[in-house]
């Protein structure tokens, strides 16, 4: 018998040709295709280690984080809030759950379902597991967005909202709509702006609200005279805050000394002035 490794160009060509022929022969005689390794024809599953708890969902399991998050969650509108997967008889779930939906007895049916048999839905659950990735450096630099895109006036003027839960869709959503494009990538997934992982938010109350400051009263200047955004830096470092101080602030970095400083707002010795941060008979540091 030739081996085919030693075959010139031309016979493995008329070999794989011959060989072609013979497996398409071998199906129109049996119905059958040819069994030379059977362990090749099947296909990979989705390994389930025994003792799984179904009545709960993770996104962090071995098998559920290797997928794309859009074979679960579609957008097929631009409603910020997110809806629960399997609207087509249970699919994508069932295409790995098969043995646990054919028993509707499961417990991997309460994930979804507060009854089973009339079909009612839990309320989509909040996101623990997630935390909230944000490049305020890419954002700053285009043209259609400004701090002003996502923060708006909160509390009477005196703070400025942070985006937060699902009601800051409402805002992203004005540019990740459905299936967008930035630069020829995708930027509608989850994968965009939400991985696993905890998440600690920016706190929306800051040491300068307790000196009366007020950004109402600061409207003519612009964010980046008090604020710098640093490229680079991790979720609550991205953006600087002055230090809140003015007769005790250190000098190491920006503070209320850097305008409050004498010349432009306070007049030497005149201490009439005190009243514009300092409320009541007494004061301390």
């Amino acid at each position: 018998m030739m081996i085919v490794s030693r075959l010139t160009s031309w016979d493995r060509k008329l070999y794989l040709i011959l060989a072609l022929v013979f497996a398409c022969a071998l199906v129109l005689l049996t119905g059958k295709a040819p069994l030379t390794n059977v362990a090749a024809q099947q296909q990979p599953q989705m390994q389930f280690p025994e003792g799984l708890d179904y009545s709960k969902f993770q996104h962090s399991s071995q098998n559920h984080a290797r997928l794309p998050c859009l074979l679960c969650h579609r957008r097929e509108s631009n409603s910020s809030q997110p809806g629960l997967p399997g609207g087509n008889k249970h699919l994508p779930c069932a295409g790995c759950h098969a043995q646990q939906f054919s028993n509707s007895d499961s417990p991997l049916c309460t994930i979804c379902h507060t009854d089973v048999k009339s079909g009612a839905v839990k309320a989509f659950p909040r996101m623990k597991s997630f935390r909230m990735k944000f490049d305020h450096a890419r954002h700053i630099n285009m043209e259609s967005v400004s701090c002003a895109t996502c923060h708006s006036p909160a509390r009477g003027g005196v703070a400025l909202s942070i985006p937060a839960s699902f009601a800051a869709h409402n805002t992203c959503y004005r540019c990740h709509t459905p299936r967008a494009q930035s630069a020829g990538r995708d930027i509608s997934s989850c994968g965009t702006c939400h991985q696993l992982g905890g998440y600690s938010r920016t706190p929306v109350f800051t040491q300068a609200y307790r000196v009366s400051f007020s950004h109402a009263k600061h409207q003519k200047m612009t964010c980046n005279e008090c604020h710098q955004v640093r490229a680079g830096m991790p979720q609550r470092r991205q953006v600087t805050t002055p230090e809140p101080l003015n007769h005790h602030a250190t000098g190491r970095g920006q503070s209320c000394m850097t305008c409050h400083n004498g010349k432009r707002a306070f007049g030497g010795d005149d201490f009439t002035v005190c009243t514009r941060c300092h409320k009541g008979a007494t004061w301390r540091f």
